[in-house]
């Protein structure tokens, strides 16, 4: 299992497009990838659990992965994040 933590540097935080495209970056894996902001989770494949967190900028969520593929997928996920959040 990898765990980081990443704080949201958008503006607008976590929306629509964004969690779109980290949606199909995480459905890539065969690893679960979970999202995580104040006792609050989502499957990080599902766009209606990543907007429900409703993390907004300045905000840090914790990212689990876990499974077969999880190095891979937790790198390519951290990555996305800096790129795009």
């Amino acid at each position: 299992m990898k765990e980081f933590e990443y704080t949201i540097t958008d503006p607008q935080g976590i929306h629509a497009r964004p969690a779109g495209i980290l949606c199909k970056e995480a459905a890539k894996y065969k690893s679960e990838i979970t999202l995580e902001k104040d006792g609050k989770k989502g499957d990080a494949k599902r766009i209606f659990a990543v907007m429900a967190l409703g993390a907004k900028r300045g905000q840090t969520i914790k990212v689990t992965v876990e499974g077969e593929d999880e190095n891979e997928a937790a790198k390519a996920v951290e990555e996305f994040l800096k790129s795009n959040l």
